[in-house]
């Protein structure tokens, strides 16, 4: 599979790793859209949000668990945002589930 988080996941490409655990990633983003930016990951490959199904949604909620942890850990009280992008309308650049968790600056109201 030449799929780009794979690769992180498997550490063949390296990351700034913010998280792990034998589920979820959690790495800095390359290109950061506020001050801070963490995608969070599952291990296992799903390409999208519209393949998450009885079989893998569990992991989903984990992710949340996750985001709030790091967040706790990382001082945001003043509040996050966590996005996902779907499919060639939504903006997926990677097709490999991923969030991304978003603060450190009041964010726009405005999504797109």
């Amino acid at each position: 599979m030449d799929c780009l988080f794979c690769k992180i996941v498997n550490g063949e490409i390296p990351s700034q790793k913010v998280y792990e655990d034998k589920d979820i990633f959690a790495f800095k983003d390359i290109n950061p859209q506020a001050p801070f930016h963490v995608l969070i990951i599952p291990k296992e490959h799903i390409n999208s949000a519209a393949d998450i199904d009885d079989n893998n949604s569990k992991i989903v909620a984990k992710i949340f668990e996750v985001a709030s942890k790091i967040a706790k850990e990382n001082n945001l009280e003043n509040g996050f945002r966590i996005v996902t992008n779907s499919g060639e309308y939504g903006c997926q650049s990677v097709h490999h589930l991923h969030f991304h968790l978003l603060s450190g600056k009041q964010l726009s109201e405005k999504m797109c």
